[in-house]
């Protein structure tokens, strides 16, 4: 048995909060029973919302090459969103979120508990960041990100970090919102472009930009 609103989500159709929200407003039930917060139903229970039956979507995994110039959500209206991009006939969600102006690796699914897996703290995964700057930086800060920088909802966690002329690569776990543009602001510097080049150990490799493919098998396991 499990709790509706992570059916929910892990069949795709809306985030647990989402779910929470249509539970609490009474437009949910189970078989014939218009259910309440903490009830649970089993995988073989019909799910419905406003009267509409919830279909069980085959999951799907996808990774995809985020240009800049478009955001991390599924609508928008004023600005492209990522999901212009992924013409497949199943509904997914991004993963995680990478801001207008940052490229890279972003993924996509209509799997719940892989997403959490993904971007709950509590598992440290790591994700991988090159910066290039304005200026070549410093030995020192290096160091302070290495050993956490202070901002403004606190202290960073320790990154391991790398240089290479203005290139910058940085590997940090931390999912707060914008947070190697922040740590970069704190020290001084001008980011000229962020990208995401790796989440835990699966590599963008060499898709292309605007581009998505499926994860592999060996891929997804990675998450479980």
């Amino acid at each position: 048995m499990h709790r509706v609103q992570k059916l929910l989500s892990n069949y795709g159709y809306c985030s647990r909060r989402k779910a929470e929200e249509l539970i609490k407003e009474g437009r949910v039930r189970v078989n014939s029973k218009v259910i309440t917060i903490g009830d649970k139903a089993d995988l073989k229970d019909k799910i419905y919302v406003d009267d509409k039956l919830v279909g069980k979507d085959k999951f799907v995994y996808l990774m995809f090459n985020k240009p800049v110039g478009c955001v991390t959500a599924l609508n928008d209206k004023h600005y492209k969103t990522v999901m212009e991009y992924i013409k497949i006939q199943e509904r997914v969600f991004p993963v995680g979120r990478l801001d207008y102006n940052t490229s890279g690796l972003l993924f996509l699914t209509n799997d719940g508990d892989f997403s959490n897996k993904v971007i709950h703290p509590r598992y440290e995964v790591e994700k991988t960041y090159l910066v290039t700057l304005d200026e070549e930086i410093t030995l020192d800060d290096i160091e302070s990100i290495r050993k956490g920088v202070s901002l403004d909802d606190g202290k960073t966690a320790p990154a391991k970090v790398s240089k290479k002329g203005l290139i910058v690569e940085i590997i940090i776990h931390e999912g707060k919102n914008r947070i190697v543009r922040r740590i970069i602001a704190k020290l001084g510097y001008r980011i000229k472009s962020l990208k995401r080049i790796k989440i835990g150990k699966v590599n963008l490799g060499s898709l292309e930009e605007g581009k998505f493919r499926k994860l592999n098998s060996k891929e997804i396991e990675l998450f479980r």
